[in-house]
């Protein structure tokens, strides 16, 4: 497995291509009036289940998943409820059997950064229980989406 990188460092040199809008949800925001670090996670987890399906649609569920190993945040500023705010991700680095996912949310008025997130990801074989090397035509359509040709390390 790829160690985690500094997410500020590698964050910049990318640009991002999905975007996905949210909504705060009543129930996101706690007696502070601002939405609790923990429903990023969240916000995250929709992005990147959207970012997934659009770069690689034909994943059988059934037979693979694609599994969180590692996990950072890093929280910048606070989003209070009514703001207007959207995920973005991008894949960062790609390894044989994971890549790096790297998410913002940011607010959408102003497009500051309020959230960072990097996760590594895994391709994991729900049968054999163990994890797989992702295909080719993953890295491929990753590639075009990203306008980055990704090579492999281990």
């Amino acid at each position: 497995m790829t160690q985690p990188t500094n997410i500020q460092s590698t964050a910049e040199a990318q640009e991002f291509h999905h975007t996905l809008p949210l909504q705060i949800r009543w129930n996101d925001v706690d007696p502070f009036g601002h939405v609790n670090n923990g429903v990023f996670f969240q916000f995250y987890d929709t992005a990147k289940t959207e970012y997934l399906s659009t770069v690689c649609p034909d994943v059988n569920w059934e037979h693979k998943a694609i599994v969180v190993v590692h996990i950072e945040a890093d929280f910048l500023s606070e989003v209070k409820a009514g703001s207007h705010i959207a995920a973005r991700t991008r894949i960062s680095h790609i390894g044989r059997t994971s890549f790096h996912l790297q998410q913002d949310v940011i607010d959408t008025d102003t497009q500051e950064v309020k959230c960072r997130c990097l996760s590594i990801m895994v391709l994991y074989d729900l049968h054999q229980r163990e994890s797989i090397p992702l295909p080719d035509h993953w890295v491929k359509s990753i590639s075009e989406f990203e306008g980055v040709e990704f090579k492999r390390t281990n």
